[in-house]
């Protein structure tokens, strides 16, 4: 949606006559402009990030996992995602959300399901602060993933002891309030990959 800014000032004052200029400024409205560099989000209208809030809380889920890795010094690696999901015949909508946020990739899946998957912890931190306002039920989900990707954007190599024990809590919150979780580690499990045991 264009809007047009007219504005006026005086120009020169003839007698008791005062002649102006008309100035035109265009320029476009919140959900018009073009994103911010550097930004994932953009400038997005709150009524857009109210619709893509509501649909995480129904139909998506937030992740925050550890995945074995033989090729890194520690043997393992965090992995922030968001995924949204959606029936394969009206999947348009995981596309709309896709080109509002400008990042993630959609793929279909075997069952006839489609997903939308944002991953990076930079990226899911940006994306869950500018949804968080609008989430209802993924609120603890939300604040979780945002306190946990604030800490491994540090990088792995520069935290701290006390860092991976937080973070151990905070995968343990994320995924007790996810009821898809396919198995759910115990935090003996998670203390043992994360060298956090005596």
């Amino acid at each position: 949606m264009t809007i047009w800014l007219i504005t006026v000032k005086p120009s020169y004052v003839f007698g008791f006559r005062i002649y102006c200029n008309t100035v035109r400024i265009q320029y476009n409205s919140l959900e018009d402009q073009e994103p911010l560099k550097g930004d994932t989000v953009g400038s997005r209208s709150s009524n857009d990030l109210a619709y893509i809030a509501g649909f995480l809380d129904g139909d998506g889920s937030i992740m925050l996992q550890i995945k074995k890795r033989l090729d890194t010094p520690r043997g393992y690696r965090f992995m922030a995602t968001i995924c949204l999901y959606q029936d394969s015949r009206h999947d348009q909508t995981l596309y709309w959300i896709k080109d509002t946020l400008g990042i993630g990739y959609v793929s279909k899946r075997n069952d006839l399901m489609t997903e939308l998957r944002i991953n990076g912890f930079l990226q899911v931190q940006t994306i869950l602060t500018s949804l968080q306002p609008f989430i209802r039920f993924k609120s603890l989900q939300t604040a979780a993933m945002i306190k946990a990707c604030m800490i491994l954007t540090k990088g792995v190599n520069k935290l701290s002891k006390r860092d991976f024990t937080q973070l151990a809590e905070l995968v343990l919150v994320i995924q007790n309030e996810s009821y898809k979780a396919h198995r759910k580690k115990s935090k003996e499990e998670i203390h043992a990959l994360l060298g956090l045991t005596p």
